[in-house]
């Protein structure tokens, strides 16, 4: 009962600890979607066959909102399923803010971000010629809605304080709840893969948060870590399911995000953590 009583307050401390951090990172990303946001989606819609390459490159800019203006426009048939698995799979969310922060290693953090964009290129450019084979091609009919409405931030209404409040509340809760789940596999390098897969596919921002600082601090492998970045796709599966009424495609996308994940998760852990 001690022992128990003692990591919950350890978790209490170290959470309570992220909290001005939290709240900066959050103030910075908000003033960067006002500011940016818009002109990375004018970017993608331009992109046309190119849609991949380019997705896979902006994904990494840290903005929550950009795989969910992917899944918007790939559900209205403005851009293809792999320029939007591209986005997803090389997004950032908070991933860099933190990375920076920690101040993690140049050489480290260059690797992860070009691991991500090369694999998302890579796996959005193999989709899309494996959609044009089976006949699927482009979906059709425009209809682009609100991209922060899930998590009722209202980031394009009022300040950007509440809203930097208000996810920094919800990333907290979110953490100190991860925080003791993931301990379980700080032992077992290849079930940490598939279980940080599972922890990215969460439609929060707070899923890249947490693999990230997680893996700073020893608790996941290399593989787990680059698994679960690339499972994350923030609250663009949310977005997906919402406005992409086809469960079936839905289902294949989510499946086929984790596979890769996982794939290349264990492929990094053999080459690098092992």
């Amino acid at each position: 009962m001690e022992l128990f009583i003692d990591i919950l307050k350890d978790t209490t401390i170290d959470t309570v600890k992220l909290i001005p951090f939290l709240f900066l990172t959050y103030l910075a990303m908000e003033y960067l979607e006002n500011k940016a946001g818009q002109k990375t989606v004018r970017m993608l819609l331009g992109a046309g066959k190119k849609g991949p390459v380019i997705g896979g490159i902006l994904g990494v800019v840290p903005q929550c909102g950009f795989s969910a203006a992917a899944a918007n426009l790939y559900s209205g048939g403005v851009i293809t399923v792999g320029t939007m698995i591209a986005v997803f799979l090389s997004t950032s969310d908070e991933m860099l803010p933190i990375l920076i922060s920690e101040q993690a290693d140049v050489r480290k953090i260059m690797a992860i971000l070009i691991g991500k964009i090369i694999v998302g290129i890579v796996a959005g450019i193999l989709v899309d010629i494996g959609v044009r084979v089976l006949g699927k091609g482009y979906q059709r009919g425009l209809h682009i809605h609100d991209i922060c409405e899930h998590d009722h931030c209202h980031c394009e209404e009022g300040s950007i304080v509440k809203s930097a409040l208000i996810h920094s509340v919800q990333i907290l809760v979110f953490i100190y709840v991860m925080e003791e789940v993931m301990n379980v596999v700080t032992h077992y390098p290849i079930a940490g893969i598939f279980l940080a897969g599972l922890v990215g596919l969460i439609p929060n921002c707070a899923a890249s948060i947490t693999i990230t600082k997680f893996y700073l601090e020893g608790v996941l492998n290399v593989g787990s870590m680059f698994a679960g970045l690339l499972s994350c796709a923030g609250i663009g599966l949310i977005v997906l399911f919402k406005t992409n009424h086809s469960w079936k495609k839905n289902v294949m996308i989510v499946t086929t995000l984790y596979g890769i994940s996982v794939v290349c998760g264990i492929i990094v852990e053999i080459l690098f953590g092992m």
